[in-house]
C-alpha cells in the first residue's frame, strides 16, 4: 500500500542541487522525496533541518578552501 510522506518544495540553483543530491546519495536517499527538474526538489519535511545543516557545513568548507587558494604565500597580507 502506498504511503504519503510530507515534503517541502525546495528551489535552488543547479550547483546547490548537485550538492543536495550528493548528500542524499551518501545517506542512502534519506532526504529527497522527488527530483522534479533542474531547479526543484521535494525534500522530506522531517529531514529539512538536517539537510540544511549538512549543506551549510559543505558550503563553509568550500569557502574556506577558496580562501586558502586565493591567498598567495609570496605576498604579504
Amino acid at each position: 500500500m502506498p504511503r504519503a510522506v510530507k515534503g517541502v518544495l525546495v528551489e535552488c540553483d543547479p550547483s546547490i542541487k548537485a550538492i543536495i543530491l550528493k548528500i542524499d546519495e551518501d545517506h542512502h536517499h534519506a532526504f529527497i522525496v522527488e527530483d522534479l527538474d533542474e531547479d526543484h526538489l521535494v525534500v522530506k519535511e522531517a529531514k529539512l533541518a538536517e539537510l540544511k545543516e549538512r549543506l551549510e557545513k559543505i558550503l563553509e568548507k568550500t569557502q574556506m578552501m577558496e580562501k586558502d587558494d586565493d591567498s598567495d604565500p609570496d605576498q604579504p597580507g
